[in-house]
């Protein structure tokens, strides 16, 4: 098996980061800022090389991908498994209204871990595995080569500690900024992260972390 390299980013940032709402399966629009930092991945990546563009078909990361592609002239590859994670009764929630509209929820959200399937939601450990499988077929079909990714700040976080076999939730500590640039390989002897939180593309006005609030929503607790 040759070396698949993954160049993967989250979305631009959206109304609901800055308000601090958990968006999981439901949308919010880029803001100024967020088409800003779309626009600055594309200029990255047009001056790169890669063979294929994927992206979760959410709004938040179409939008991003649409813009990257223009900048190309390539097309976007949707795939429903790209999605954040889906938060169930939390979305469109701030941690406050979370709370104070699901305490039990809440409770229990934070006590089981990775196995709590939230209600009308999934688990974190769902949400792993459905990103993943879509990663490997990816990996399997362009191998070799480098392959483009949109997605969202839950399912790097995933990702982020389901290849390097980290306890779940400490990858909170880590950095997964809107638009950030992070680079994983698929080969023979398995998944590896060559870059994580890079955001040099960005221009220099522009936030280098994480928006205020609910960012990803596998990570509100």
């Amino acid at each position: 098996m040759s070396i698949t390299r993954f160049i993967i980013t989250r979305h631009g940032e959206t109304q609901w980061n800055v308000e601090g709402r958990a968006m999981g399966h439901l949308d919010s629009p880029l803001t100024a800022l967020g088409v800003g930092q779309a626009e600055c991945l594309a200029a990255r990546a047009s001056a790169g090389r890669f063979s294929a563009l994927y992206s979760s078909d959410l709004g938040r990361a179409s939008h991003t991908a649409r813009i990257i592609a223009a900048a190309r002239s390539i097309e976007v590859l949707f795939d429903a498994r790209l999605r954040e994670r889906n938060m169930g009764v939390f979305q469109g929630l701030t941690r406050e209204e979370m709370e104070a509209r699901f305490p039990d929820e809440r409770s229990a959200y934070r006590r089981t871990g990775s196995s709590y399937v939230i209600p009308a939601g999934e688990s974190a450990d769902q949400c792993l595995m459905r990103a993943m499988e879509c990663l490997e077929e990816l990996a399997a079909r362009h191998q070799g080569e480098t392959v483009f990714v949109v997605t969202h700040g839950g399912i790097l976080m995933a990702l982020f500690e389901g290849v390097l076999g980290l306890p779940f939730g400490s990858a909170g500590r880590y950095r997964r900024a809107n638009a950030s640039w992070n680079v994983l390989t698929r080969g023979p002897e398995g998944w590896v992260v060559e870059t994580w939180g890079d955001v040099s593309h960005l221009d220099p006005g522009m936030p280098r972390e994480d928006s205020p609030g609910v960012q990803a929503a596998s990570a509100v607790r």
